[in-house]
């Protein structure tokens, strides 16, 4: 468990909630909440199969429906003991409106990339952050790794143009596509829904878009060249096991993920551990990124996703092949 020395040592535990309480992400969250001396008050998923809350908050309360969810959160609210934070943790089609209940509940949300999936959405918190007097904090924690954090204050120094090449390949079955993960209208697609994490740091620390061309976009696959005013990114996202490198697949490994800078391996291998605390600690001190903070990465997301894919040339990732049935990319060298 991650030492905490804050705040929290001098004051009343923070009262959560959590939607999608059932999820892959959700237990990263409960353990963030625990390791910063919190409360889960209440938590909500369709599904009852949550019996991991017990490892956390066995005595906190439980809803398969919205509606009584809901109730419990206005109830606790007129009785005087509000929820502090709603840590959203739902399927990416449901955050914004879960954000927005949130603030209406007099909560502060937290909650996981992507923040919304349109980025017409993001206005609507923000005009409802001020309607409500309280903030929407997005869970970025890439932003928080000790590498990545080395990187950006070496950037911020450099003034030549980094050329780097991203492949993350995870292998996922036939219940991914059948799922809301595999419905491009609930996920936003395989770059919102996995790319982000990355698209957002890459933007961070190599500054906005000035192209952005697509070469393949299908459910399984994506693949295009992003240029950032610092860098050009060459990335291939995949959830097709048939794309896993031999070396990984004979070793019996079902992902592989690599970010090459000028050449040179970038290490994220190690680092993960426990950086949604690290998120959550930064939030409750005061910190954490917000509405604004998410929108360069939504934006150039969203873009991807709905840009016609183009004939990929010599600046293609080098798993793209090329293709004779598109317009041919202008991008120079």
């Amino acid at each position: 468990m991650t030492d905490i020395t804050s705040m929290n040592d001098q004051q009343a535990p923070k009262r959560f909630a959590m939607t999608g309480v059932g999820g892959f992400v959700a237990p990263k969250h409960l353990k963030a909440i625990k390791d910063t001396g919190n409360q889960l008050v209440v938590s909500l998923d369709k599904h009852d199969s949550v019996g991991i809350i017990d490892s956390y908050f066995p005595n906190s309360s439980f809803f398969t429906e919205y509606e009584r969810f809901d109730r419990f959160l206005e109830k606790a609210r007129l009785a005087g003991q509000p929820i502090d934070y709603v840590s959203v943790c739902s399927p990416n089609y449901l955050h914004d409106a879960h954000c927005r209940m949130a603030l209406r509940v007099g909560a502060d949300a937290i909650c996981e990339k992507p923040l919304v999936i349109n980025p017409w959405n993001l206005d609507q918190l923000s005009e409802i952050e001020q309607l409500y007097g309280k903030r929407v904090h997005t869970v970025l924690q890439l932003r928080h790794h000790p590498e990545v954090l080395k990187l950006k204050q070496q950037s911020e120094f450099e003034s030549e143009r980094r050329d780097i090449c991203l492949t993350y390949i995870t292998r996922r079955g036939q219940w991914y596509h059948r799922s809301w993960k595999g419905d491009s209208i609930r996920s936003g697609g395989l770059a919102m829904n996995i790319g982000i994490h990355f698209f957002d740091f890459l933007s961070w620390i190599y500054g906005q878009p000035t192209r952005n061309l697509v070469h393949l976009n299908e459910p399984a696959r994506m693949s295009g060249v992003l240029e950032l005013e610092k860098a050009r990114v060459r990335w291939f996202l995949s959830v097709n096991e048939s794309d896993l490198p031999a070396a990984t697949v004979q070793k019996g490994g079902y992902a592989h993920r690599s970010i090459t800078i000028d050449g040179s391996e970038f290490d994220l291998s190690n680092g993960f551990t426990d950086l949604h605390t690290t998120v959550y600690q930064d939030i409750l001190e005061g910190g954490g990124y917000g509405v604004e903070d998410a929108r360069p990465a939504i934006d150039m997301v969203h873009q991807i996703c709905n840009t016609m894919p183009c004939t990929p040339k010599s600046t293609a990732h080098p798993l793209i092949s090329f293709r004779s049935d598109a317009p041919v990319d202008s991008l120079s060298l």
